[in-house]
């Protein structure tokens, strides 16, 4: 279980979050949507522990994120965390890269060194997989970072816009399968950000709905359906909760014309 308790974070005297709490159930894959600049990525970095909230808190199982010492690297044993534009060791390979991640996560050696080659195959890295990464492209930088994440078999994963930045569409593809293997084979729990909710409408158990930095929303896709009314594409589904002013005059337009 992952418990966001009445967090508020700001950025000097900006408000980002505000009041937000949440629960999301172990072996769940959850997407927090919103508008650009409305609090997902910060949201996704209080859960990571990559900011500390003015007010509340976050658990994972009881663990209290930045509560102790021993809290937090039970914690970091188990939560993994991939940042929209991560730092990659530009000198390693992608091979040597993936393979120094899986020990820091005390991956045993052959189910490691298994591990990595089936990643490099995977997302179509294996002919570049001996070379230095400053060599790659973006889209194969982003390659290596999603792999990065999936070789520490994590039971938590907190990922970041991981559908953008280069990815192309086999990527995106592979991408969807694994992290839906993932939850339904291995009960992993899965949070991710996106701005493009029509790339994870298959994907998510629920959505968290973020607007200027509150809750919003938060339930199955067929909840939200159930409580706009919109039988549509989740994207219109969305307009309706976020922009409601905006759907109305787009309506209004289509009776008129």
């Amino acid at each position: 279980m992952l418990r966001v308790v009445d967090v508020v974070q700001h950025y000097g005297v900006r408000p980002v979050l505000k009041d937000i709490s949440l629960e999301i159930a172990a072996g769940q894959l959850a997407v927090i949507v919103g508008p650009n600049g409305m609090g997902k990525t910060t949201l996704l970095n209080v859960m990571a522990g990559v900011l500390t909230p003015q007010r509340g808190y976050v658990e994972y199982d009881g663990l209290r994120r930045r509560g102790s010492i021993d809290e937090e690297t039970a914690i970091r044993r188990r939560v993994v965390f991939l940042p929209d534009h991560p730092w990659l060791p530009k000198e390693f390979t992608g091979r040597e890269f993936l393979r120094a991640v899986g020990e820091l996560y005390d991956v045993g050696d052959e189910r490691l060194m298994g591990h990595v080659e089936r990643l490099v195959e995977v997302f179509d890295l294996a002919r570049e997989a001996d070379w230095p990464i400053r060599s790659y492209s973006n889209g194969q930088q982003k390659k290596l970072a999603i792999c990065s994440a999936l070789v520490t078999e994590a039971p938590i994963l907190l990922l970041d816009e991981p559908f953008s930045g280069g990815l192309d569409p086999a990527g995106i593809l592979t991408l969807k399968r694994i992290l839906r293997h993932r939850v339904e084979r291995t009960g992993a729990t899965v949070v991710i950000t996106t701005p493009v909710p029509e790339l994870v409408e298959e994907l998510a158990d629920s959505i968290i709905v973020v607007r200027e930095g509150e809750l919003l929303a938060y339930d199955t896709p067929s909840g939200l359906r159930q409580q706009t009314r919109c039988s549509g594409p989740l994207t219109e589904v969305l307009q309706r909760l976020i922009f409601p002013e905006a759907q109305a005059q787009i309506d209004r337009y289509l009776r008129e014309s």
